[in-house]
């Protein structure tokens, strides 16, 4: 498979890093890949865009690396709505800080925690690091809480 379109600007898909993934999952343990193929997986179960994991009930902890494109602000809307239905949602981003979905659903959001990515990223089959910052989101659970 020519990779090389996958990991440019003409692509939204960045597969994940799997050492990154490994070290977020030993602290995380997930139980679910929300976004993903069945070639780039990061866990027994997860969705295909064919699935369509924006219209999934997601539930435990979950792994999400969404499309960057256009879509993603819905991606980050359905983790804080998961959340807000008990899931704990870890998502790989791109630090777009002047965004609407930042600032409607991360920045300054009870029960989310932003981990900013040193450097830059060399997503899986990319010969280069990624042309943009990238930021760790953790949704945890508001089901619960006062």
């Amino acid at each position: 498979m020519k990779t090389d379109v996958l990991f440019s600007s003409a692509t939204d898909l960045w597969e994940t890093p799997q050492e990154f993934f490994d070290e977020l999952d030993k602290e995380f343990h997930f139980t679910v890949d929300v976004c993903a193929t069945p070639e780039n997986a990061k866990c027994a179960r997860y969705f295909t865009p064919e699935q369509d994991g924006l219209r999934q009930k997601w539930g435990g902890t979950v792994w999400c690396n969404p499309p960057y494109g256009r879509t993603v602000g819905q991606w980050v809307r359905k983790a804080s709505q998961e959340a807000q239905e008990g899931a704990t949602v870890v998502m790989l981003l791109h630090a777009r800080t002047d965004t609407r979905w930042f600032h409607d659903y991360i920045y300054q959001q009870p029960n989310v925690e932003i981990r900013f990515v040193r450097g830059r990223l060399k997503f899986e089959g990319s010969r280069n690091n990624a042309p943009f910052p990238s930021m760790v989101v953790v949704f945890r659970s508001k089901k619960g809480r006062k």
